[in-house]
């Protein structure tokens, strides 16, 4: 009998008895975020799930930012009291939209199909909110609470920058976060194939973010005249120039121990010269991980004009620009080289970047519950490509990491499901979570 057979024999409830019907039931309720006043925001979500705490005796805090936009927090174990540093535990419940013609099923069917739950949000991230809840909610009931004192919370608005949810709880209610040190939240700990061997990925550092409208402004006139100082053409330059620009390859620490381990998968040595084709070991995740070896700039939006035969006063442009951790006064410097004169810069949403040190008890406690399920597997950190409230977290001094266990398929192109058409996590992925996550509450 394995060790993990022993432990399992030994509990009196199974963690992830629910965690497939509370994600098909969370993907229900449509909390498509649209970056503004539209959408149906998390009220409804935020309900159903301060419903499913207070079952098990739970009691919540709600927050609304605005009408409709509702976070909530609450509190968990601490049943050693000499125990006062707490744990933060944080899922979104917002999503991105979805357009169901692109669709195979409806993506707010929370459908069982082919051995996946599909849906919006199936990966980001009503998947780790379902595992978080299974995991609490069987806990409570066998009364295996947590030593450590536990804070739960799950925010609204994520999806566009977390300002009506995280930023809020932190600005406005840091007082539910008291004692709190350390953070755990979304994009970590699912598999990727390297070389025959499940490398799971532990979220340890996030590029800082760089929203931006850019506006370039000259003078109107006729379109059939002699113009040279078009708002349109000076910006389309810009925007060529910044779409263009190949960014240098640049290791943070964090990446440096990801890329030395599949080296050593690979029979080699890791360098930021092969650092790309290291990359390229993960197959579909090398979509990700390739944006986290070098700074980003990517067009999104333009718009100018409004008639075909008039040169307009004015044309804007919007940039996703995200910067690695030390590297942000480069970022920076290079994007007003590559702007140029004429074009205006302005912030939309601007967050730092964060790196959080690979190493202490948490990671130890993630590495081994890991390990209990997959004995054979490989646990390293990597640098996420997008952003979580754990920036926003940070801001009250916590050790923040990513850590949502999933062992995928080696077929699954997993990174092209966020934010992508027939969005879906397989079901026995998220029943291996729960399990991960439960030993690891064991731990912390």
């Amino acid at each position: 009998m394995t060790s993990s057979e022993a432990s399992d024999q030994q509990r009196s409830y199974d963690p992830a008895a629910e965690v497939v019907e509370l994600c098909r039931d969370l993907i229900r309720i449509d909390t498509s975020n649209y970056g503004d006043a539209e959408g149906p925001g998390e009220r409804k979500a935020a309900e159903h799930v301060a419903t499913l705490l207070d079952e098990v005796g739970i009691s919540c805090e709600v927050i609304e930012s605005e009408p409709g936009r509702t976070s909530l927090v609450a509190r968990w174990g601490g049943g050693d009291p000499s125990r006062t540093d707490a744990l933060l535990l944080h899922g979104h419940l917002d999503v991105v939209p979805a357009a169901a013609e692109d669709w195979q099923v409806d993506p707010f069917s929370g459908e069982v199909q082919d051995g996946y739950v599909w849906g919006r949000g199936a990966v980001d991230m009503k998947d780790f909110d379902a595992m978080l809840l299974s995991v609490v909610r069987a806990r409570q009931r066998a009364g295996q609470v947590p030593d450590r004192p536990v804070v739960l919370a799950f925010t609204a608005d994520e999806e566009a920058g977390g300002h009506k949810g995280a930023q809020v709880i932190v600005e406005e209610h840091a007082d539910l976060l008291e004692g709190v040190t350390e953070a755990v939240g979304e994009v970590g700990g699912f598999s990727a194939t390297v070389r025959g061997r499940r490398v799971y990925l532990i979220e340890a550092a996030e590029k800082g973010m760089a929203w931006m409208k850019l506006t370039a402004r000259g003078r109107a006139g006729h379109g059939s005249m002699i113009n040279t100082d078009n708002a349109v053409t000076r910006l389309s330059a810009a925007v060529a120039r910044i779409g263009a620009h190949q960014w240098p390859v640049r290791l943070t620490p964090t990446m440096e121990v990801l890329l030395a381990t599949v080296a050593d998968l690979a029979g080699t040595e890791a360098t930021p010269k092969n650092a790309p084709a290291l990359i390229e070991e993960f197959g579909g995740a090398a979509r990700m991980l390739g944006a986290v070896i070098s700074n980003t700039t990517n067009p999104t939006m333009l718009s100018a004009g409004y008639k075909v035969n008039v040169i307009p006063t004015e044309a804007t442009a919007y940039v996703d620009g995200r910067f690695l951790p030390g590297f942000e006064d480069e970022f920076f410097a290079t994007l007003a080289e590559l702007t140029g004169e004429g074009v205006e810069i302005e912030h939309v949403s601007h967050q730092q970047p964060w790196e959080t040190p690979y190493d202490g008890d948490l990671v130890a406690a993630m590495t081994r519950s890991i390990l209990a399920e997959d004995d054979d597997a490989v646990v390293a950190p990597y640098l996420m490509s997008g952003g979580t409230d754990a920036k926003h977290f940070r801001k009250l001094g916590m050790r923040s990491y990513g850590f949502a266990p999933l062992r995928l398929p080696a077929d699954l192109d997993f990174t092209a499901l966020f934010h992508g058409v027939d969005e879906r996590v397989p079901v026995d992925a998220l029943e291996f979570g729960a399990r991960v996550f439960d030993r690891f509450l064991d731990q912390v």
